[in-house]
Parts: structure tokens; C-alpha cells; sequence
């Protein structure tokens, strides 16, 4: 619990998010609780990302939105502000994306992102995720209005930036 305040009460990294920095532990207790209640009824899959030292938790990774009907999901990732640029937010995005894509059988992920976060579209495009749109003030953060990059990537472009050994086939029906 304590990890997840620390990330999510910390103002520069929620600066580019779509909610306010959590005010306190109990903000922190109500997150959790959300997060378990979107596992249970298979709206919302939330990892920790953790440190292999120590296994202390740094950053979250999400799948949100999940469409099982057309086999989509939003992809969100954050990564607490002491580990910015120690590469935990590529591989937690390069193994979230492999888990939607081959585990999920997903054929698609879309992203959304703050024009103004450089570091988190570049992790997303490294990945391999393409601009596709942009939302002029879609959220209203302390009231003012935050524009919105939307990114999408395809289970079939993702299969091409593999090795060929690495791919895994799509599931026969």
C-alpha cells in the first residue's frame, strides 16, 4: 500500500494523468479496493511493477476498457518518480502488450496519452503503438482542460516487430 501512495500522491507524476494525486492513505485504500473489484468482475487487470532487488513496488501497469466482443483494451502504465529512466516503463509496457496480445488473445490496444508526456508516447511508439488521434480537451484536471493523444496498436503489427521465433500463432477456432 505504501508504494501505491507514493506514486499516486506525487504531483509530477500525476501531472499528465487524468485524476488528481491521491490526498491520502485512505485515497490510497480506495484505489486498491477499485482495483480489486475491476479484477473480480474482469473490467480492470492492475500489476505492480517491482523492483527485482528488493520487490518493492515502483509503478503499475494497466489493461482497462476490456471489450470482449471486439478484443480490445486500453493499455495504462506509471512509474513513480524515483525510477523515471530506468527503463521499468518500456518492459512493463513490452510485457504487458505480449500478455494482451498472446495470453488475452487481444487484437488490439489503444493508449492515451498527455501531448505534454514525451516519455510515455515515446515507450508507447518503442513498442510499436501509432498516433491515430488527437482529443482537444478531453479531461478537465483542477479544472483546466487537458488535451489528449490517442495511440493504437494491432495484434498483426506487434506479430511483424517480433523475431520470428518469438511470434505465438494465433489460436485456432
Amino acid at each position: 500500500m505504501p508504494g501505491l501512495f507514493e506514486i499516486f500522491s506525487d504531483p509530477e507524476v500525476m501531472k499528465f494523468w487524468s485524476s488528481e494525486p491521491l490526498p491520502d492513505m485512505g485515497a490510497a485504500h480506495a484505489l486498491l479496493a477499485e482495483i480489486d473489484d475491476g479484477r473480480a468482475d474482469g473490467s480492470l487487470l492492475q500489476w505492480g511493477i517491482a523492483t527485482k532487488e528488493d520487490d518493492r513496488i515502483v509503478g503499475t501497469t494497466t489493461l482497462a476498457s476490456w471489450d470482449r466482443t471486439h478484443r480490445r483494451a486500453e493499455l495504462g502504465f506509471a512509474v513513480g518518480r524515483g525510477c523515471w529512466g530506468r527503463g521499468f516503463g518500456i518492459e512493463a509496457v513490452r510485457r504487458i502488450v505480449r500478455f494482451a496480445f498472446e495470453e488475452l488473445d487481444l487484437h488490439r490496444l489503444e493508449a492515451d496519452a498527455d501531448p505534454r508526456n514525451e516519455a510515455s508516447i515515446r515507450i508507447l511508439k518503442k513498442v510499436g503503438f501509432t498516433e491515430e488521434g488527437f482529443l482537444r480537451e478531453r479531461y478537465l484536471l483542477g479544472g483546466e482542460p487537458q488535451d489528449a493523444v490517442f495511440l493504437g496498436l494491432l495484434r498483426s503489427e506487434w506479430n511483424q516487430r517480433l523475431e520470428p521465433w518469438t511470434r505465438t500463432p494465433p489460436p485456432t477456432s
